[in-house]
C-alpha cells in the first residue's frame, strides 16, 4: 500500500465532501432556488444536469445512457492511470493531481449512475447530476460593434458547477501549470574523450 495512502485520502475526502453538499442541496432546497453567500458575485444555486461538466448535455435517453457508460469507462481508466503512476514512482504531484481527477469524475458518476433511483425520478443509469456553485463574477453587455454577440447580455463566469466539477478542473490546471516539473527526465552527462582521463 505504499504511496496509496495520500491518493486515497484524497479521492475520500474529495467524494465525502461533494457528495454531502449534494445531498444537503438535494434534500434542502428545490430546483432553481438560490442563496446569495456574499452578494451577486457567489451564489448557491441548485439545478441538476443530464450531461457532463458545467452542463454540457447528451440529448435523449440513449445519449444519457451512453453518457454514464461512457464516464464509468472513463474512470475505469484514470483509475488505471493512478495506479500505474503510483506503481512506477511519478511525481507525487502528478498523482495527487490525477488523483483529484478521478474522485471528480467518480463523484458525478455516483449522481448519474444511483440518484434517479434513490430519489425515485428515473432508473439506474439515468440521474440527473447536482449543480450548486454559480460565481457570476461580472454581468453586461458586449459592445454593439463586437462580433455575433454584439449587444447580447454576457455573464462571467456563468456555468453553475459543483466540488467534483472543480476537483476536475484543479486537477487538470495544475497537470498544465508543472508539466515540465512532472514529466521532466534525468539528463545524462555525454560522455566524450575529452570528459575523462584516458589511460594506455
Amino acid at each position: 500500500m505504499k504511496g496509496y495512502t495520500k491518493p486515497l485520502i484524497v479521492i475520500f475526502l474529495v467524494l465525502l465532501a461533494d457528495q454531502l453538499v449534494k445531498t444537503w442541496v438535494k434534500t434542502h432546497m428545490y430546483i432553481q432556488q438560490e442563496f446569495h453567500i456574499i452578494g451577486k458575485w457567489f451564489i448557491i444555486h441548485f439545478t441538476e444536469n443530464n450531461g457532463m461538466a458545467f452542463g454540457m448535455e447528451f440529448g435523449g435517453e440513449f445519449g444519457k445512457l451512453a453518457l454514464s457508460l461512457f464516464r464509468i469507462a472513463a474512470v475505469a481508466g484514470i483509475g488505471y492511470g493512478l495506479h500505474y503512476l503510483i506503481k512506477h514512482k511519478y511525481h507525487r504531484g502528478l498523482i495527487l493531481n490525477v488523483a483529484l481527477i478521478f474522485s471528480g469524475a467518480l463523484g458525478n458518476i455516483i449522481d448519474s449512475v444511483f440518484y434517479g433511483k434513490i430519489y425515485g425520478y428515473e432508473s439506474w443509469f439515468h440521474g440527473r447530476v447536482v449543480d450548486m456553485f454559480y460565481f457570476p463574477i461580472a454581468e453586461g453587455h458586449f459592445p454593439t460593434w463586437f462580433p455575433i454577440w454584439g449587444g447580447e447580455e454576457f455573464v462571467f463566469f456563468r456555468p453553475v458547477f459543483n466540488l467534483a466539477d472543480a476537483a476536475i478542473s484543479v486537477g487538470v490546471i495544475l497537470i498544465l501549470i508543472f508539466q515540465k516539473n512532472y514529466f521532466k527526465e534525468d539528463v545524462k552527462d555525454e560522455v566524450s574523450i575529452n570528459s575523462e582521463i584516458v589511460e594506455d
